[in-house]
């Protein structure tokens, strides 16, 4: 009996300094300030290099559409509102995420630094992309990194018929004194919702049952029903799980 054929999805191998242009160079067609785009870069590189394919450069679309609709600010610096003690409350002025991230972390940085713990929120930003990334810098300076965020309505609640709760991701690092740490980065919905879109244009037919549902509620392994009205389920999946 013959051997079965394996069908391999192609992969490529990029250098860094080659897609961090490639993102770069993409934003800059939108009039985004080119530092701004740089930002962008690490995080989305960074994203990708951690194994964290639905954040990286499988998102950089989306940064682009926002941006030419107008939904993202191409140019301006975030403010700090408010700041006592070791708190801060920053206006983001509608710019990308990873900017407005950038900012809010190296004001928390520098209140935990202070004050021995550094508390920082923000109004008017965008998607951030990995929670992780935000609580890599802290842990990089012997810190410990948390980072949190809202997020539109996309998860059933267990028994419901409509989508009212948001993936909410929390990431929490800490550095450990023999050079590595201990990382959490992750959705409070069952899978995150950029992992069923890759899926999707991989081709896949099927993705495990308990990462989403259709526009009824009802959990389905079919990706475009999960992304076509659907949504995703609460961390643990189904009730049944």
């Amino acid at each position: 009996m013959a051997p079965q054929q394996v069908k391999s999805e192609a992969q490529y191998c990029v250098a860094v300094e080659d897609m961090r242009r490639f993102i770069v160079d993409s934003m800059k067609t939108t009039g985004v300030n080119v530092q701004h785009a740089e930002q962008l870069a690490d995080l989305l590189i960074t994203a990708d290099q951690r194994g964290h394919y639905s954040h990286g450069l499988n998102r950089l679309h989306i940064y682009l559409n926002d941006v030419a609709s107008g939904s993202n600010a191409k140019d301006g610096v975030p403010t700090v509102l408010k700041q006592k003690g070791s708190t801060a409350w920053v206006d983001g002025q509608n710019l990308l995420g990873a900017v407005v991230g950038n900012f809010c972390v190296d004001l928390a940085i520098k209140l935990a630094k202070e004050h021995g713990v550094g508390w920082v929120v923000a109004k008017n930003s965008n998607h951030f992309g990995i929670a992780g990334y935000w609580s890599l810098q802290p842990a990089a300076q012997g810190l410990v990194g948390l980072s949190f965020t809202n997020a539109s309505p996309i998860i059933f609640p267990t028994r419901a018929s409509e989508v009212s709760m948001g993936t909410n991701p929390i990431s929490f690092i800490a550095s450990a004194q023999n050079g590595d740490n201990f990382a959490l980065d992750m959705a409070t919905s069952t899978v995150a919702y950029g992992k069923v879109e890759l899926a999707d244009r991989k081709g896949k037919k099927e993705v495990p049952q308990v990462w989403g549902a259709d526009k009824d509620g009802h959990p389905t392994s079919d990706p475009k029903a999960i992304l076509n009205g659907g949504g995703l389920l609460p961390l643990g999946g189904p009730e049944e799980t």
